[in-house]
């Protein structure tokens, strides 16, 4: 919206067309004619508006859907304020949109009055370096395979947890457990299992949120209440939010979901 404000600033009427609502449509394609690299983003434009037409001429009924469902899967869905700034966006994503602008400041006589942004011998070449780092950036919402690396759900959490936890007792099966939690074998006992199981969700949602994003987690981290007791290992994670970064540390007990008396 900021470019198309600089884009659309002082621009001539024979520029933007008599009779076109679309000023920032009407300006591509006048550079279009003389620059290529505008022409191909015309013409990838004009592609994604049939596409948004055709979507909406399919609405209507539902066995055209059915028909057109695989075409129409690969074709990508755009928001309204996508359709808005489709020109710009369509450029920023081509990565082009920096070589247009500066294409448009050096010819601006051809399109903008003497007083207009673009026009201007300083703020027309920094707009046009200023849109060169956001165009060498790569713009998608899909999760890759990468994300399910760096951001594992708390199952996974505590999965792992429990592989490294039963190799370590294994190792050293004379090591007791820092706290004395005993299970309790009730076979009635089903608010004790319900507890048990909203503990354990208490738990995976300190470690992993819609609010929050996981950087860095670490298994059996000791930590040592007080001089006179054991340090009891744990798992230490690190946590991202809006406006803050927050340390969590929970007792491998609680990770595995056992309950019991302890101080």
């Amino acid at each position: 919206g900021v470019v198309e404000a600089c884009l659309l600033h002082m621009l001539r009427r024979r520029a933007a067309g008599f009779l076109r609502t679309d000023k920032v449509a009407a300006l591509f394609t006048k550079v279009g004619k003389t620059y290529t690299v505008a022409g191909d983003i015309c013409k990838k434009v004009q592609e994604l508006q049939q596409q948004v037409e055709s979507r909406k001429n399919q609405a209507g009924g539902q066995e055209p859907l059915k028909r057109q469902g695989s075409t129409t899967s690969k074709s990508p869905v755009l928001s309204p304020q996508a359709i808005k700034h489709i020109w710009v966006r369509t450029a920023l994503i081509e990565k082009v949109l920096d070589k247009i602008v500066q294409y448009i400041v050096d010819n601006c006589s051809k399109y903008y009055e003497k007083e207009a942004l673009l026009a201007d011998p300083v703020c027309g070449p920094i707009l046009a370096s200023l849109l060169v780092g956001p165009c060498a950036l790569e713009y998608t919402k899909l999760k890759t395979a990468d994300h399910y690396w760096t951001d594992p759900s708390a199952d996974e959490l505590v999965q792992r947890h429990r592989i490294h936890g039963a190799h370590g007792r294994q190792d050293s099966p004379s090591k007791r457990p820092a706290l004395g939690i005993r299970k309790r074998h009730s076979s009635g006992s089903s608010s004790e299992d319900r507890f048990a199981a909203s503990a354990r969700e208490y738990v995976e949602s300190l470690h992993q949120n819609s609010r929050t994003h996981l950087l860095y987690g670490k298994n059996n981290v000791l930590v040592q209440p007080k001089d006179d007791l054991e340090a009891i290992p744990g798992y230490l994670s690190l946590h991202q939010a809006a406006d803050s970064l927050t340390l969590k540390w929970t007792p491998n007990q609680l990770m595995n979901g056992t309950l019991g008396d302890s101080e």
